[in-house]
């Protein structure tokens, strides 16, 4: 299979990076030694563990202000290597910057020191700790803000990393490492791994970690799981993804629930951990919704990332990805599948995929798994309670929307979903950074990162203290 089939190919001792959009090779780098990048920063984790945290605070600061400076060189490199469309780019590299002071919010809100006055008993105390040499692995869709936002509140915490990023997006993490060097953090604090699975899995196993920040699928989120099974002093926080529903019940507005919708599916060329996987119709809408969702998703633009006018969607990751999701999609259609908006390669040689729709309702077994892309089922039910029902047929539980309906219909559908994530007259992607992220079931471990990541990356300690030691045993002496 070609480079441009696979993407990303390791030659010999190094990783290779091509384009999406072209195929063109876009980096080359030397793969890295797992223990080498572990003992470097257990060596620096000490002095910055004990450095004040206002100090690090101002490190955090100091990295922000580096990709500020950097941001049209970090845009460009993200759509190159992403495939993103450079609007979408920005918005990413926007989400690094932002991302620095919600953690430092975060911090202090989260894991804060607490002193309660116990009289005589002294002080009870609650501080926190960070874990050590925190792993990060990171995945190809938000190469650069999925990473940051473990990277940041582990910093924060007083943690080292060692971040692994995608096979498939090495060329913004070594330039998102390169921020931090910029930003004159103290040497071997953040270490840059660059590897496929073995070095991932190096790096789960390895004896020097404290912790694993993952973001990725099920299927290697599973298996780092099983793997730490037998290892509780390590924190493990999984991030992964859905089989997200979104819910259309009785709305006038069904333009305005058309464009929900296809922000829902189709940004980021469907792969999003969030994006709208199931669109679940009450019987009295499906014709009027799927007279306007159709049409508008014929009209979205696929195209190169630095096309003018800028596309909808860009390329997803690779030409074997783009063969899966066609390959998926007509096997759904085999099943008894209607589709509606065909998905089909469109470039040969390149990842470049219509967006496809595919009425799923006839069939009885349908497959509960992520088809990460541009890839919307359709599924009709008869009413509200059917289509909750419905919805709630997922092993994951990431996010939800319900779209249209009344506020009782929105009190049912919030206490009746099984996910992290419920949403109103929203789409189901673009969570916001300054609130829990995360999801139950297949989509998480009960660790949800963003405002919340604080929790993971220091573990409380709680303390009573004397200044003086005074202590008296009241019963039980002989005279």
């Amino acid at each position: 299979m070609t480079e441009t089939a696979t993407k990303k190919v390791t030659d010999s001792a190094q990783l290779v990076s091509t384009a999406p959009a072209t195929g063109e090779e876009i980096w080359r780098g030397d793969v890295s030694d797992v223990d080498a990048a572990v003992s470097r920063a257990r060596r620096a984790w000490p002095a910055w563990a004990a450095r004040p945290i206002a100090n690090r605070v101002e490190m955090v600061r100091r990295f922000a202000n580096e990709v500020r400076s950097e941001a049209e060189n970090l845009t460009d490199l993200i759509a190159k290597e992403a495939g993103k469309p450079v609007w979408e780019a920005k918005t990413e590299v926007d989400a690094v910057i932002n991302k620095v002071e919600i953690s430092i919010n975060a911090y202090t809100e989260r894991t804060g020191k607490k002193k309660l006055d116990s009289a005589m008993n002294g002080i009870a105390a609650v501080r926190h700790k960070p874990h050590g040499v925190m792993a990060v692995l990171g995945p190809y869709n938000f190469p650069a803000h999925l990473p940051n936002g473990h990277i940041i509140p582990a910093l924060i915490a007083g943690n080292a990393i060692v971040f692994k990023p995608s096979e498939k997006t090495p060329a913004v993490g070594e330039a998102l490492v390169e921020c931090f060097e910029k930003a004159k953090f103290p040497e071997g604090i953040v270490q840059l791994v660059i590897g496929g699975p073995d070095e991932g899995k190096a790096l789960v196993a390895h004896h020097g970690v404290d912790g694993v920040l993952f973001t990725g699928s099920a299927q290697a989120g599973i298996a780092i799981n099983r793997k730490l099974a037998a290892n509780p002093g390590k924190i493990v926080a999984l991030e992964m993804g859905g089989n997200n529903p979104i819910v259309v019940t009785k709305t006038p507005k069904v333009k305005d629930a058309a464009v929900l919708i296809v922000q829902s599916a189709f940004t980021t060329a469907g792969q999003r951990c969030t994006a709208a996987r199931r669109l679940i119709v009450v019987e009295e809408m499906y014709d009027a919704l799927m007279a306007e969702l159709i049409p508008l998703t014929r009209k979205l633009i696929v195209g190169d990332p630095f096309d003018e006018p800028q596309p909808f969607m860009g390329p997803v990751i690779d030409v074997k990805t783009a063969e899966l999701l066609e390959e998926s999609f007509l096997a759904l259609v085999k099943e008894g599948g209607k589709p509606l908006a065909p998905l089909r390669i469109i470039k040969e040689g390149l990842p470049f995929v219509t967006p496809g729709i595919i009425d799923t309702t006839a069939i009885e077994d349908r497959p509960d798994m992520e088809l990460f892309g541009p890839v919307l089922q359709v599924i009709k039910v008869p009413d509200l309670d059917a289509a909750i029902t419905e919805a709630n047929n997922t092993r994951f539980g990431l996010s939800a929307s319900l779209i249209g309906g009344s506020p009782e219909d929105y009190s049912r559908f919030w206490g009746n979903i099984r996910a992290g994530i419920i949403n109103w007259n929203r789409p189901t992607n673009g969570a916001s950074s300054a609130a829990p992220f995360g999801g139950i079931g297949l989509s998480g471990n009960h660790r949800p990162a963003a405002y919340y990541a604080a929790d993971y990356c220091a573990y409380p300690v709680a303390s009573t203290e004397l200044e003086q030691p005074r202590a008296n045993i009241g019963v039980g002496l002989k005279d």
